[in-house]
């Protein structure tokens, strides 16, 4: 890594609402990251578990960690939205309090955005159960990925993306939502339909960990919240209609890895 790709602050936002059986591993694979200028702001969502405490024993450990409180629970997105505000750098990336990183992650990435000049990069994912096993799947990513080709599968993971903090406070719908949706989907398709570029490191740079809730969890409930992020960019009844027949036969795909 050189001098001037070092040069580059990446602030890593990390939201914790609860998350005290898996944040010391999480922000370990953070802090233990082989691109050192980065800063890592933890936000907790007012908590009612040990996660503030085991937050602020964290700061001790190393100062580029910075904790933050919500007095009432904001939920993820405005959690995500008041630490991007709070980020001293140009460049910032996501984690879940259940998630790992690979540690050259954030090394890859800056690497490839220097070489592409692009505006988001993510990554492929690896899966793992709630005792840390891996599951005999990856989702592997293409090198770049265009609007019309999002629309049919977002396979982008939040826990993956590293972006410019101004994209992220301009694309991301939180000011207008008027229906549940997800967020982060909505954002990155948001940004592609307004001529950003996305690139992606087809390695399974990040570990998402799937607990039995999330793998057999409510498909009505996520297929409508889909249907309102298709809606919330603009689409008409029938690209609504195609797109929504293919997000369930990929999410169908995809979940059939995750049977034990």
């Amino acid at each position: 890594m050189s001098k001037r790709e070092d040069a580059i602050l990446v602030s890593v936002i990390l939201p914790v609402y609860n998350g005290e059986a898996f944040l010391e591993k999480t922000a370990s694979s953070v802090i233990s990251q082989t691109y050192k200028n980065i800063e890592l702001i933890i936000v907790d969502d007012h908590s009612t578990d040990r996660s503030l405490e085991i937050c602020n024993k964290l700061k001790e450990l190393d100062k580029r960690i910075s904790v933050f409180s919500n007095e009432t629970n904001l939920g993820v997105l405005e959690t995500r939205i008041k630490a991007s505000r709070l980020a001293r750098g140009e460049w910032i990336a996501f984690i879940d309090a259940d998630d790992l990183w690979e540690p050259d992650k954030l090394e890859k990435q800056i690497r490839l955005q220097k070489t592409t000049g692009y505006d988001l990069v993510y990554t492929a994912s690896a899966f793992i159960d709630v005792d840390g096993n891996n599951y005999d799947w990856i989702m592997h990513v293409p090198t770049e990925v265009s609007y019309k080709k999002l629309l049919k599968q977002n396979i982008i993971s939040n826990s993956s993306v590293m972006l410019r903090k101004n994209d992220y406070l301009r694309f991301s719908p939180h000011e207008e939502r008027e229906y549940d949706m997800h967020e982060d989907f909505a954002c990155w398709l948001k940004m592609l339909k307004a001529g950003l570029v996305a690139c992606g490191v087809d390695e399974p740079l990040i570990s998402y960990r799937l607990s039995k809730k999330s793998v057999s969890s409510n498909k009505v409930n996520a297929s409508k919240m889909n249907l309102n992020t298709y809606r919330h960019i603009g689409l008409n009844f029938f690209e609504i209609c195609f797109y929504q027949v293919c997000y369930a036969f990929n999410g169908i795909k995809k979940y059939l890895h995750f049977k034990r």
